[in-house]
């Protein structure tokens, strides 16, 4: 099964504040289920993951269950949830309690918006105890220089599932320098048997309006390295791609950069890890 393990859908004026900043006009816009399943439809992609966009409130919850309750393509849901909530156990039941409950499969944080020692709060590590206790995933989203600490909750948590987002967004600009800064900082959280990464967001991580195949590379050789194509996923991060390229032109480009590799281990990245760590229904 074919899985885009990382898109997102939001409406205009509903909250998602981020929006307004200059330059992220072309996604200052609603983006429907109708529109991803197209997408998904012409790029050969069976099922998708939809990820909470930012707006970093539980009502948000209800509307993106909604969406996959009634767009068979969804199969699974990664909502925000506070990590630091003292109710966070009944905020996730009350999740499951929603329409589409059943396809609520991680939660995901700002954790990009918090300091680089975060992750090792204690609060913040209970929390994320008891995202694991509830059978649910949790995705990174994080910063280069919070990838350390990154490391080491997965490290002191191996029995919950981390999955990192858009393989932790390396400064791809930075050329040399910032591909050296994030080997060296990503590499202690591959060693972590219960950290799986997402190939996406790169080309937004990349110069926007001249970025190549080639600047994407050898991030993408890295990760494969690094983590090996079972722990491994693909992603969209459609509508944010839209920046720097449509669906087709961002997933085409991933896949070059994945370059030659056996049937079984393109099957992986490109829907067994998703389904396994995801827990996704066929």
């Amino acid at each position: 099964m074919i899985v885009d393990a990382h898109h997102h859908l939001w409406a205009a004026g509903a909250g998602y504040t981020w929006l307004d900043e200059p330059g992220l006009e072309p996604i200052n816009r609603t983006f429907t289920p109708a529109m991803v399943t197209a997408e998904l439809a012409a790029a050969g992609v069976a099922r998708s993951v939809l990820v909470e966009g930012g707006r970093c409130d539980t009502a948000e919850a209800a509307v993106l269950l909604g969406h996959a309750a009634a767009t068979p393509e969804i199969a699974g849901v990664v909502a925000w949830a506070d990590p630091c909530d003292p109710h966070l156990a009944a905020t996730l039941a009350g999740y499951r309690a929603l329409p589409g409950g059943e396809r609520l499969v991680g939660i995901r944080s700002q954790v990009q918006g918090e300091s680089a020692d975060y992750l090792d709060r204690a609060e913040v590590r209970e929390g994320l105890a008891t995202i694991g206790a509830a059978g649910l995933a949790f995705d990174l989203v994080v910063r280069v220089d919070q990838l350390p600490s990154a490391a080491r909750v997965a490290a002191a948590l191996p029995d919950v599932r981390f999955v990192l987002d858009h393989l932790g967004k390396p400064r791809i600009t930075a050329g040399a320098e910032g591909l050296a800064e994030w080997r060296a900082a990503i590499a202690p959280l591959a060693d972590c048997p219960n950290a799986t990464a997402k190939v996406s967001g790169l080309a937004t991580e990349a110069d926007w309006t001249a970025w190549t195949v080639d600047d994407l590379r050898p991030y993408v050789a890295g990760a494969v390295e690094l983590f090996g194509p079972r722990r491994l996923m693909l992603g969209s991060d459609w509508p944010v791609c839209l920046l720097a390229g449509d669906y087709g032109t961002v997933r085409a480009a991933l896949l070059d950069a994945l370059g030659e590799l056996p049937a079984t281990e393109r099957a992986a990245i490109l829907g067994d890890t998703a389904t396994r760590t995801y827990r996704l229904s066929a």
